[in-house]
C-alpha cells in the first residue's frame, strides 16, 4: 500500500503573511469571501485585521460568526444557509479550528449538498467534489487545521464529536502570521500548544508513521519544547516558533492518524464541554505511560526532541521514563491542570465506548480494552 502525502497548495509563514490574503482572492478572481470566525475575535479586532486589507481592496465580503468554540451540526448547516444566502464564491477562514472546522464542513456541504444533514460526514466520508477554495487563517498555534484533511463537529443531541476525513476539504492557501496569534491568552497558549505536541507524538507513535511523518514530527516536538514556554509568555520568538510548530504537526499527523489521546479527549469534550487543548494536554502523560512498551525506540527520539541530554546512554526504561517526565514537566510549566471534576462514575462506561469507537483510535500503537479506557479516564478525576 502507497503512503500518501497531502498538503495545500500554496502557505505562507511569517510576520505580515496576511497581507498575502488580497493577492490570492485576487488570482482567483473571487468576487465575494465568505469571512468564518467566532465572535471573540470579532470583539477583540482579531478578525478586523484581515476584513481591514478586504475593506481597502474594495473587496465584497459577509462575515458568519455563529460558531461555538466545540462547532456543531447547527453551526455548519446555518452557514451553509449564510454562504448561500450571501452569493459567495470563496472563503476566509479566521481563527482555531473551531472555525476552520466550521468552513471546511461549509465548504464541502456547498459544492456536495447530498451531505447537508452533515452527519454524513463522519469518517472516511466519500465525496465527489473538492470544497468552496478556501484560505485559512490561524490564529492560534496549536490544531493546524489550515494544513490537515480531518474536521471535527459536535453532535449536540447524541453527546458525542465526530471525526470527518477527507482529501476535499483541505483549504487551497494556508497564511500561517504569528501576529494573528499575539493575542491568545495563557490558557489558551498553553492548551493550543500541548494540542499540537499531541498531534506531534501521537503522529510520530502511530500505526500508519512512516519516514516522511516522522521528520515532521520530530522536528513539531523540537520546536514546541524550546517554545511553548515563551510563546505562553509571549515571547515573540516563541510566538514564531509555535507558528511554525503546530504547521509542521499537522503536515505529519493528517496523513498518518493519530491514537487513543484524542479518541479520549474528543469524547471529554463531548460531554464536558472540556476545551479540545485542555483535554488532550491532560490525557497526554497518561497515554505515554500506557503505550510505553509498543513503541519501540520511539520513546528514545521523543525524548531527544524533547531536549533530554544523554538519551544513548541509557536504557529502555530510562528513555521511556525521560521521555514521559519532559513532556509532563512540559504541561506543568504551562499550567495545564491534572485534573477534570467533572468527570462522574457513572458516566465512565459510556465514555469508554465512545472513545473506543472514535475515528481516532485505530492509529493507536496498542490495543485497548474497555476496562484500560476506564481506567486512564478515572485518572482524571
Amino acid at each position: 500500500m502507497a503512503n500518501r502525502i497531502v498538503l495545500n497548495t500554496v502557505s505562507y509563514h511569517g510576520q505580515g503573511a496576511i497581507k498575502e490574503i488580497v493577492p490570492e482572492i485576487e488570482r482567483g478572481g473571487y468576487k465575494h469571501i465568505f469571512v468564518a470566525t467566532d465572535p471573540d475575535l470579532i470583539k477583540f479586532g482579531v478578525a478586523g485585521k484581515v476584513t481591514k486589507l478586504l475593506d481597502e481592496a474594495n473587496i465584497a465580503y459577509t462575515v458568519y460568526s455563529d460558531i461555538k468554540p466545540n462547532p456543531t451540526i447547527e453551526n455548519v448547516q446555518n452557514g451553509v444557509k449564510a454562504f448561500k444566502d450571501c452569493g459567495a464564491d470563496a472563503i476566509v477562514a479566521i481563527g482555531g479550528g473551531s472555525s476552520m472546522d466550521t468552513a471546511k464542513a461549509i465548504g464541502v456541504i456547498i459544492t456536495n449538498p447530498e451531505f447537508a444533514d452533515v452527519r454524513s460526514l463522519e469518517g472516511v466520508a466519500p465525496t465527489k467534489n473538492h470544497a468552496v477554495p478556501t484560505i485559512a487563517v490561524p490564529t492560534t498555534a496549536g490544531t493546524a487545521a489550515e494544513v490537515t484533511i480531518n474536521y471535527v463537529i459536535t453532535d449536540v443531541e447524541k453527546k458525542r464529536k465526530f471525526v470527518c476525513v477527507d482529501t476535499n476539504d483541505i483549504p487551497a492557501v494556508a497564511v500561517i502570521d504569528p501576529d494573528m496569534m499575539s493575542s491568545m491568552p495563557k490558557g489558551l497558549t498553553a492548551s493550543t500548544g500541548m494540542d499540537a505536541l499531541t498531534h506531534a507524538i501521537e503522529g510520530y507513535t502511530t500505526r500508519a508513521a512512516w519516514e516522511i511523518t516522522d521528520m515532521f514530527h520530530l522536528e513539531a516536538i523540537r520546536l514546541i519544547s524550546e517554545n511553548l514556554r515563551g510563546a505562553v509568555n509571549n515571547e515573540p520568538k516563541g510566538r514564531e516558533g509555535m507558528a511554525m510548530a503546530q504547521y509542521i504537526a499537522g503536515m505529519g499527523f493528517s496523513n498518518v492518524g493519530l491514537g487513543i489521546d484524542h479518541a479520549m479527549a474528543h469524547t471529554l469534550s463531548a460531554y464536558y464541554d472540556t476545551p479540545h487543548g485542555v483535554a488532550c494536554a491532560m490525557f497526554l502523560p497518561i497515554v505515554l505511560e500506557f503505550n510505553r512498551d509498543a513503541c519501540g525506540e520511539r520513546y528514545r527520539e521523543i525524548a531527544r526532541a524533547m531536549g533530554v541530554k544523554g538519551v544513548d546512554d541509557m536504557t529502555p526504561e530510562q528513555y521511556k521514563d525521560a521521555a514521559i517526565n519532559a513532556v509532563r514537566q512540559l504541561s506543568v510549566d504551562v499550567g495545564i491542570p491534572t485534573k477534570n471534576e467533572k468527570i462522574r462514575e457513572e458516566d465512565l462506561d459510556q465514555l469508554a465506548k465512545d472513545a473506543l469507537a472514535d475515528a481516532c483510535y485505530p492509529g493507536n500503537p496498542r490495543e485497548a480494552t474497555h476496562e484500560e479506557v476506564v481506567a486512564m479516564f478515572r485518572k482524571l478525576m
